[in-house]
């Protein structure tokens, strides 16, 4: 036992002494890395371990925190029945948009590749736009308001299905679907523009060996060729598509409002927008985005684990 452990010593310290020679031969690479790293740190990794210690306190911003346990997320899961709500909300609409949004995106830059080179880039142009014009979303409000001067409701008066207005964006049975319409409007972002990327760099010499290998169609082209060489982009629009579909808070507060309806567009970021802006119980806040970053890393990893299955 003595030798094992001498040996594994000295093996270990052979190992230390050559990792800090390879540190020390790439030490300008590590200056080229360390404003990124610093920032990355400073902006990211910190934010996220004050939250979790914050999370374990009672914090106003007026007073010292106070420690309190887990009574953060024994109330947050016991006793928060909005936050039930909005975590149900937040699943309706990861569940749904997610997944069709990542699909729009892939199936929408497919199509678009095959475009001729000037057509593809005023199409990606058009796709892109709502995504990046910030506000945008605002303009459904005008479809879809509760009078009959909204283009909804007027269209479906002059057609004779309704005899009243709907009030569209007040009704609880109507607002989380309208907010999924526009999400899903607004899903061709970043995840998008990789897609279009990946495409553009698929090695064309590897379809003409696929087509001699035996693929018969596009689909068999898509599936053995195209997916297998854009796994790191459909892994990057994964991860974009579930930040983005666990993320929503602007689109249900501009268009149900502050607080919704019987909170019937209540998401997990609007709960904690309440308690972190409005009711300034910050260590109450820290708890929610400790749950929701502990359920975006759960599913990023579950979708990962499913996209590399993809072409094997």
């Amino acid at each position: 036992m003595k030798d094992f452990f001498r040996k594994y010593m000295i093996l270990r310290r052979q190992n230390t002494q050559i990792a800090i020679k390879k540190a020390k031969r790439s030490k300008m690479c590590y200056a080229f890395l360390a404003p990124y790293a610093i920032l990355f740190t400073l902006f990211y990794i910190l934010p996220v371990v004050t939250s979790i210690f914050f999370s374990f306190t009672y914090y106003n911003i007026l007073e010292s925190p106070r420690f309190v346990g887990l009574q953060n997320y024994i109330s947050l899961i016991l006793e928060d029945d909005i936050f039930l709500i909005g975590i149900k909300n937040t699943f309706m609409i990861a569940v749904i948009t997610g997944p069709l949004g990542y699909i729009m995106s892939f199936l929408f830059a497919w199509l678009i590749n095959e475009l001729p080179r000037w057509v593809r880039s005023i199409a990606v142009v058009i796709f892109y736009a709502p995504s990046i014009a910030g506000n945008c979303y605002v303009i459904f409000s005008v479809f879809f308001r509760g009078d009959a001067y909204g283009y909804v409701n007027a269209l479906l008066i002059d057609l004779g299905i309704i005899d009243a207005p709907i009030l569209w964006l007040i009704n609880p049975d109507y607002m989380l679907p309208i907010c999924m319409l526009v999400i899903l409007w607004m899903s061709l972002g970043t995840g998008f523009l990789s897609f279009v990327a990946g495409l553009q760099g698929v090695d064309k010499s590897q379809f003409e060996a696929g087509y001699m290998d035996g693929v018969k169609n596009r689909w068999q082209e898509l599936w053995y060729i195209t997916l297998p060489n854009m796994k790191p982009m459909l892994m990057f629009g994964a991860v974009m598509a579930i930040t983005q579909s666990f993320g929503v808070c602007d689109v249900t507060m501009a268009l149900c409002g502050y607080p919704s309806t019987d909170y019937a567009a209540r998401t997990v970021v609007t709960h904690l927008f309440d308690y972190g802006y409005s009711r300034f119980e910050m260590g109450y806040a820290s708890a929610i985005a400790t749950m929701l970053f502990l359920i975006m890393i759960l599913c990023n990893k579950a979708i990962q684990s499913m996209l590399r299955r993809v072409g094997t």
